[in-house]
């Protein structure tokens, strides 16, 4: 299933996006695409209404913005330099074990909204990556139990400003968190609508020029031992997102870096996950 959520911001509701195309709402059976809705079986209970109403479904305007597919989670986790290529370009070393950060869950918007430049910003970047959704609650899981957590599989761009990452002390987040920094969707793809989830293509351009190329069979570290990792240290919830790290390409790579501006376009995408869009803007004050 491809799990979507249409609608103005604050006013989402939870729908599915069909094989052929076509967007279905769910919103009376269902109340959102949240913590609850995982927690409680959701995934199974839509499974069955869609074999059991998929025509009967009332349609949802192909028009609508899509948001998050997700209602905002309780975490937002992180893994850094987790390709080998991207640590070399950043001048980092290859880590021996994953390496988290936060990213604030308020930077959560819809896959095609506009991307807003923080005031102050002269290093916007990006970064495509896979997101990794949970399904229930996982602590202390083993690898070998890992992806029987895993609910699906979502787009995500990390953006992020790189002067505020590295400059203004402390930890990665506050160059993470910017409004609008986390793009995640056009939709959730469940499990079983990802074939091979270690040998996915990605890719990111800017402005029609590509940026980023790389394939998720590069991590270091796979998404069973991401997901066995993080839960040795916190319990992972229902519709929390693992983002697992982005290949060699990012604006910091080049010589010299390359950064985002007013008026820019990015474009990216995931095998199996759809592709996203957005617009670069520059912070004006209300």
């Amino acid at each position: 299933m491809k799990l979507i959520r249409f609608g103005q911001p604050g006013q989402e509701r939870p729908g599915l996006l069909l094989e052929n195309g076509d967007r279905v709402d769910v919103s009376k059976e269902f109340r959102d695409y949240d913590e609850a809705f995982f927690r409680d079986g959701g995934l199974e209970k839509l499974k069955d209404l869609l074999e059991c109403q998929a025509r009967g479904l009332p349609a949802a305007s192909s028009d609508a913005r899509l948001g998050p597919p997700i209602a905002r989670p309780s975490k937002l986790i992180c893994i850094g330099l987790n390709y080998a290529d991207h640590a070399a370009e950043s001048g980092a070393q290859v880590p021996d074990e994953p390496v988290i950060f936060f990213k604030a869950t308020s930077a959560i918007v819809g896959a095609n909204d506009d991307v807003i430049i923080p005031k102050n910003s002269t290093k916007t970047d990006w970064e495509v990556e896979l997101g990794v959704v949970i399904g229930r609650k996982a602590s202390y899981v083993s690898r070998e139990d890992a992806l029987e957590y895993v609910a699906g599989y979502v787009l995500h761009n990390d953006y992020s400003e790189r002067d505020f990452q590295m400059k203004r002390k402390g930890q990665w987040v506050k160059g993470k968190s910017c409004d609008t920094f986390a793009p995640l969707g056009p939709f959730l793809a469940t499990k079983d609508e990802v074939q091979g989830v270690q040998k996915l293509g990605m890719w990111l351009s800017v402005n029609g020029e590509m940026k980023q190329q790389g394939s998720t069979a590069n991590m270091i570290f796979d998404v069973p031992t991401l997901v066995s990792y993080v839960s040795q240290f916190m319990s992972l919830l229902p519709g929390d997102v693992i983002s697992t790290g982005t290949p060699a390409g990012v604006g910091l790579g080049f010589d010299p870096p390359q950064y985002l501006k007013d008026g820019d376009v990015v474009e990216f995408g995931i095998d199996g996950l759809g592709t996203s869009r957005q617009h670069l803007r520059a912070f004006r004050s209300s």
